[in-house]
């Protein structure tokens, strides 16, 4: 009978266990419950950290007020949305359609005018630009001119606008880059394998030219080259290939250019992988008004779990993860595995929402809005379609949102990275259902926040762990 009834205590023990960690052992907590007030963003620079002794490169939302870049018109809600929706059918695009090696083309007629005059490139070489949102400051040349760009991790060629440009930059907010001021900068020949690599590519006589344009028929042309880039006192990397571009357009801002953080052999990953061992992390601000980091090498951050990274070969550029499941105020979502496999779930800074297989989504919606009930509904945002009006509260409560990753990797969302807010009257679920079930998922940029998120592309692993940006 002694027997039976231990038996009987360890039994429930261990549901007591199970049950516990399903319910949100994990954040320790089922739901967020958040002042009202506290929703809206900041006007001032809320961030304390002195970047200028370390190795991390401050990164900030580049229409916020800790951004170096300073924006007198920033997106409104629904083309911030807009926006986002089009980098997402780029990236489905390239899904279906595999981009291969292109040759630009030069009316030889306007060549006496500039060797970029006159170049036609095909639509969807890259991805829509416009939503990737965050700013980091790296130095180019000797001596080192620094400039604002936009980091991505869907992309590989990093460029900046250089000299002269024709009248065919866009306006920065710095001074744009000079080449013959730089002392290390030279052009790459076409003879060099580099210039081979590029997706779209052509020559002038013996020099490279690069070209990249994006889904939402932003673009930069100019020649391939290669220079110092230093990211830090201590991080400097000479002979650097990077897009000196004379012909540039598109939802840029008034960054210099970008930071291609993508997996394929002309990206920063790559090319310092003898430096960094193709490791980099990142924390993205919950906020506008605060800051995060960007690192390479190093050691990571503590208690970070590890999920393997996958490839996909349509997709090389882009960094794919093994979603297995959601969990909603800790309770695991009925939803078979396959619908998640099927689809692949891809990780992009520069998307903004997640999208998610049209049942995944489904049933997160649904498991969502049985747990809101109270709150009264609000009108849909674009592509956002379970809003709540919160004006007459003083705090709210939300469930938690998990996301389980293969080899037991569960990343419990930050209260940011649920709800999505407009206004105090239309805050929405932060996710997105594609419209085709074999559509890749994403985990975009929103649900990132606060995370210390860490890519280890020489062991094929992405790590996350809470506590990031403190």
């Amino acid at each position: 009978m002694a027997s039976h009834f231990f038996a009987f205590l360890l039994l429930c023990f261990s549901l007591l266990i199970q049950y516990s960690y399903v319910a949100g052992i994990i954040s320790g907590r089922l739901e967020h419950t958040i002042a009202v007030s506290s929703l809206l963003p900041e006007t001032i620079c809320s961030t304390t950290e002195d970047f200028t002794d370390n190795n991390r490169l401050k990164l900030t939302h580049r229409h916020g007020p800790c951004s170096p870049i300073k924006n007198s018109k920033k997106p409104d809600h629904k083309q911030i949305l807009a926006q986002d929706q089009s980098r997402v059918y780029s990236i489905q695009h390239r899904r279906h359609h595999s981009s291969t090696t292109t040759t630009i083309k030069i009316e030889p007629n306007k060549i006496h005018q500039s060797p970029l005059a006159g170049t036609k490139i095909p639509a969807y070489t890259g991805k829509s630009f416009s939503t990737a949102n965050f700013i980091v400051t790296v130095g180019f040349g000797t001596p080192k001119r620094d400039l604002s760009l936009i980091f991505d991790t869907g992309s590989d060629v990093t460029w900046i606008q250089c000299q002269p440009c024709i009248s065919s930059c866009y306006a920065q907010q710095e001074p744009i880059f000079e080449p013959t001021q730089s002392s290390t900068y030279s052009n790459v020949s076409c003879s060099e394998s580099a210039c081979s690599e590029l997706d779209t590519s052509s020559c002038s006589g013996a020099t490279c030219l690069y070209a990249v344009q994006y889904g939402d028929n932003s673009y930069t042309v100019g020649f391939f080259s290669k220079d110092t880039l230093t990211l830090s006192s201590s991080d400097i990397l000479p002979g650097f290939f990077f897009g000196c571009g004379e012909k540039n357009r598109g939802l840029f801002g008034k960054a210099a250019g970008l930071l291609g953080l993508g997996r394929g052999s002309t990206s920063l990953i790559s090319q310092s992988k003898t430096k960094y061992n193709g490791v980099f992390s990142y924390c993205l601000p919950s906020t506008s008004s605060s800051a995060g980091y960007l690192t390479f090498g190093g050691g990571a951050p503590a208690n970070i779990k590890y999920t393997s990274m996958l490839t996909d070969s349509s997709m090389p550029t882009f960094y794919f993860l093994n979603l297995l499941s959601i969990r909603v105020a800790g309770i695991k979502l009925s939803i078979s595995p396959t619908v998640f496999s099927n689809a692949g779930t891809l990780i992009d800074s520069g998307t903004v929402i997640s999208r998610l297989p049209p049942a995944a989504y489904s049933s997160l919606r649904q498991a969502f809005k049985q747990k809101m009930g109270k709150y009264p509904t609000a009108p849909a945002l674009s592509i956002l379609d379970t809003c709540y009006d919160f004006s007459n509260y003083s705090t709210v409560s939300v469930p938690t949102v998990a996301l389980e990753f293969a080899g037991g990797v569960v990343v419990d969302l930050d209260f940011s990275g649920i709800l999505y807010v407009a206004s105090l009257s239309q805050a929405c679920l932060a996710f997105a259902g594609n419209s085709d079930a074999g559509d890749v998922g994403i985990f975009g940029n929103i649900q990132q926040h606060k995370l210390n998120v860490v890519y280890n592309v020489g062991k094929q692993v992405i790590g996350f762990g809470k506590g990031g940006c403190n």
